[in-house]
């Protein structure tokens, strides 16, 4: 079992950053693939991006493409999503998620655990 805690949401103007953070416990959880999600309100939950285990790739979606960074420290079990010139459709629950090795890290059906989300809102 792995456990994932996400933190860091909040209420942000546009244009503004946040980084959320997602601490894992639990069984070898820094040898899982993580990726983050978002589900903005009265839709469904997206993929916004991902990190092998390793930290040496990473894959974005869409138009958090160049705004958005993820990246991890094994050391401390954490990843993070920093989120830089936000835009109000970011709005939304941010969750984490782990995946085994040799998923295709793309597909929401690859992550085993997942995190209760975080808050994020942009006002205008």
């Amino acid at each position: 079992q792995v456990q994932l805690v996400e933190s860091g949401g909040g209420l942000v103007q546009a244009g503004g950053s946040l980084r959320l953070s997602c601490a894992a416990s639990g069984r070898t959880s820094s040898t899982y693939a993580m990726g983050w999600f978002r589900q903005a309100p009265g839709k469904e939950r997206d993929l916004v991006g991902y990190i092998t285990w390793t930290g040496s790739k990473e894959g974005y979606v869409g138009a958090e493409r160049g705004r958005f960074t993820i990246s991890r420290d094994n050391a401390k079990n954490t990843v993070y999503l920093q989120m830089n010139s936000l835009k109000p459709e970011d709005t939304g629950v941010y969750y984490c998620a782990a995946a085994r090795p040799f998923r295709i890290l793309a597909l929401s059906s690859a992550y085993d655990y997942w995190g209760q989300g975080t808050q994020v809102t942009v006002s205008s």
